[in-house]
């Protein structure tokens, strides 16, 4: 089950991350939408980077009923890339959701040998979702 704090009341339908959420962990998952501001405040203090960023993911220990971890996806940058690349914002939503997802369960493209773009251009091609992240960045 996706927890979802939205300060931002964006109003987006959930279905979609619902069904990727539940393909991929039984664990709970917290998504939490916020706004530029408060995304580079929280990519400062936890990266150490001074500017905004669109997705973030905190993992929690693994230990039994406790939730898979936080994504926090900055809905300014929904708007501003759904409206450029000319997708919808559930879609942009739930492509920030499985690049979180990925890393909450222990994925790492700036680590790994592209085993995190292959399983990001896997589900998009299941879920029929636009260009990922990863291959918008790298290409």
């Amino acid at each position: 089950m996706i927890i979802i704090q939205n300060d931002e009341n964006f109003n987006f339908k959930k279905d979609l991350i619902e069904k990727i959420a539940k393909n991929f962990s039984h664990k709970d998952i917290e998504l939490i939408i916020t706004n530029d501001e408060n995304m580079k405040k929280l990519n400062f203090k936890s990266r150490g980077i001074n500017s905004t960023t669109d997705v973030l993911s905190f993992p929690l220990e693994e230990i039994a009923h406790t939730p898979l971890g936080s994504i926090v996806i900055n809905k300014d940058s929904v708007i501003k890339v759904s409206n450029k690349l000319k997708h919808t914002p559930e879609e942009e939503i739930a492509l920030l959701f499985v690049h979180g997802l990925l890393h909450l369960l222990g994925y790492d493209h700036e680590n790994d040998n592209g085993e995190m773009r292959k399983k990001e251009e896997e589900i998009i091609k299941e879920y029929h979702l636009p260009k990922s992240l990863i291959v918008r960045i790298e290409k």
